[in-house]
Order: structure tokens, then sequence, then C-alpha cells
């Protein structure tokens, strides 16, 4: 592949099939990424024991990797994992919507967002099942604090979104990049884009789309007295909303965790690596059942960002999985019961959530109920932004 054109993006793009061989002979031979892996897997060895498991380690690490060459033999991979993962830490991964989309077009994925890892994870899922090209990844440089964990990420199909960039003039280079790759990569490569609605999860469970992610799409494209309008881009990019819905989030006391903070000392910091532990978590949680629903492309004429947000932002609300834990969040938040469309829900259903909520600090239990029935509210129009 001639790659000459594609330099302006090359620190921030996947990596290609012809550099994934150097990179992860690399990464396998890693010492931090080795180290980690032990400290991981054998929390309680490592340290006293670590100087006979690293090698071995190091040994799997090789007889798994040490021959790949292409990006899809390396997801081929990640989806053995995924297996075992959803096998291990749900109740069942479904997926609809998929089947109204063209599998031969690239389309921009702009879906909700709960958790780091997981989300994209589960859209490539569903798109890998189905024999549909992977999508690639945007991933905020905030969760790239280790060389081989951006070497990792980019062999996976991620792009590097620029979040630590300071001042207006480097900010807007960053964001003017971005959005030339995302345009590059769709309308020129004809490969799929995966991003969430807005920078960071939502904690509270109420799914809000970022206008200013759809004026990030523009900005590339955007020239005085000519170039396509606003409309013509968005129809262009192929936008589909996504929703997914996790009947219970792994992370749900860590996500309290801060909004209680905010809430009672009006301002939460992060401890070192709180982010590698809320993707750890988010991965080998229990998340109950999962499903992810693919909406249709946008369509039509709009006015400015804000009317495309809102559009994204009724089909995700529309197409949100509601589960028991949702509706008993609802139960005992109380005065929400003029609420229709509540289904039947078994004593095992009603137990299983009183026992989670029993694990959840008090003082933390009203955030973690409003998470969850959030959702329901939002559908109804119940909250305003």
């Amino acid at each position: 592949m001639n790659t000459t054109e594609n330099d302006n993006f090359k620190e921030i793009r996947p990596y290609y099939d012809h550099e994934v061989k150097e990179v992860v002979q690399e990464v396998i031979n890693n010492p931090e990424l080795i180290s980690a892996i032990c400290q991981f897997r054998f929390p309680q060895l490592h340290q006293s024991l670590g100087f006979l498991l690293r090698p071995l380690i190091r040994r799997k690490l090789k007889s798994q990797f040490a021959n790949i060459d292409r990006v899809d033999v390396f997801q081929s991979q990640i989806a053995d994992y995924m297996n075992r993962m959803i096998r291990n830490s749900t109740d069942g991964f479904t997926v609809s919507g998929l089947d109204k989309l063209d599998p031969n077009q690239a389309y921009l994925f702009v879906a909700n967002h709960r958790d780091i890892a997981m989300d994209p994870a589960f859209v490539n899922y569903a798109l890998y099942q189905q024999g549909v090209n992977t999508v690639r990844i945007a991933i905020g440089d905030n969760l790239l604090q280790k060389p081989y964990v951006s070497d990792l990420m980019r062999l996976n199909k991620s792009f590097i979104v620029k979040r630590s960039a300071k001042g207006v003039r480097e900010m807007m280079k960053a964001l003017t990049q971005l959005s030339g790759y995302i345009n590059f990569s769709l309308l020129e490569e004809k490969h799929s884009i995966w991003i969430a609605q807005k920078e960071g999860r939502a904690k509270d469970g109420i799914d809000l789309t970022d206008p200013a992610i759809i004026k990030m799409f523009y900005m590339s494209r955007k020239k005085k007295g000519s170039g396509p309008t606003f409309s013509e881009v968005v129809n262009e990019l192929n936008i589909v909303p996504v929703t997914i819905s996790y009947e219970y989030d792994p992370c749900d006391e860590m996500k309290a965790r801060e909004l209680n903070a905010v809430a009672t000392e009006g301002s939460y910091n992060k401890v070192e690596f709180e982010d590698i532990d809320s993707i750890v978590k988010g991965i080998s949680g229990y998340k109950g059942r999962v499903h992810v629903h693919f909406s249709h492309p946008l369509s039509g004429e709009f006015a400015d960002a804000d009317e495309a947000a809102a559009q994204i932002d009724r089909q995700i609300w529309d197409n949100y999985c509601f589960y028991p834990s949702n509706w008993l969040a609802l139960e005992q938040l109380g005065e929400h019961d003029h609420i229709s469309g509540k289904p039947m829900i078994t004593d095992q259903e009603r137990a299983k959530f009183e026992q989670r909520m029993q694990q959840i600090p008090e003082a933390l239990r009203p955030y973690v109920l409003k998470m969850y029935a959030n959702p329901i509210l939002n559908s109804r129009g119940l909250i305003k932004a």
C-alpha cells in the first residue's frame, strides 16, 4: 500500500499490515508489559516468584503472537478472548439493527459510552460475528500512558484523540487532524469508525451527544464560499447512532464514588492508573445481559450540529434495552409510578438486584440507582439537559 498520502496521520492512525510484524515483536518483548501481565494474572505471587513466571509469560506471548503479520490475524486472537469474556462475565450478548446496514459501506458509528474498553469491543465483536470488517476506534491519549499500551491499541485498529493538547492553537490543530483522519478513513479508505458521543463515560446513565463532536467531523471539510455544506457532510459520513445496554455495570460503584465526590467536595481527582483499573474491571466484571443496537444512518437537512446531535440522542434513547435492573432502580427511587412499560419482574431478578445494591455503600446507592434508572427517564423525556 502506498502510504505517502497518509503521512499527516501517521502519528495518530492505526498500524497498517506492513507495520504489524515489527510492532508485535517490540510489544511481546517489552519487559513492562510482561511484568504488568504477571502482576495481573498472579497478584499474590508476582513479587516472590516473578523471576520464574515472567519467562513463562514471555514464552506464551511468543507462541501466540510472534508470527502475526496482519491486523486481521491479530484481531482473530482478540476474538478468542472476547468469546471467553462473554462466557465468563455476561448472561448473553445480543445484537439488533446490523442486518439493515450495507456490509460493503463505511459507517461512522457514534455510540453512547458506558465502558472504556468494552463499548467498542462489543461493537467490533458484533461486526466480526457477521463477517463484516471491524471498525477503527477513537481512543483518548490519556489512556495511553505507556508506549506498549499505545502499540497494542493501534494494532487493534485504534486511532489517537489528542485530549492532552494545550492551548487554542494546538487544540485546533489536533482537532483538525482528527477530523481529517476520520473523513479520510471513511471516504477514501472506506473503513468504518467508532467514536463515543462525548468525551468520557456517561457515569450518571444520561446519554447525551456533545455537539462539539459533530462539529469536529466537519472541521477539515469546511471552506469559505465553496465545499460541502454541513448537512452534506453529515449525510456523506453515514453517521449511525449505536446504543449499548448493560444489565449491570461492573464499574457502577467506582462511578458513584466519583459522582459523590463531585457533589460533596466539588471535584474528584483520579488516582494514578485509575482508568486502567476501570478497564480491567469493565472487562472481567459481571455485566448480566448486554445488547447492542445499530440504528439507521442519519439523513436529511441539519441546520447545525445541535440538530444532528439531537437526532443521534433520540435514536440512542429509543433503542435502549431496558432490563429489570433499570425498572427496579426506578421503582426504588419512587415518584415515577406513572411510567408505563414495566415488565413482569421475577422474584429471582428482584433478589439479584437487591443483593447487588447491598454490596454498594449506603452513601453511594442513590447515585447507582439513578445510574440505572436514568435511561428510562431519558427515553420518556423526563430529564432536562
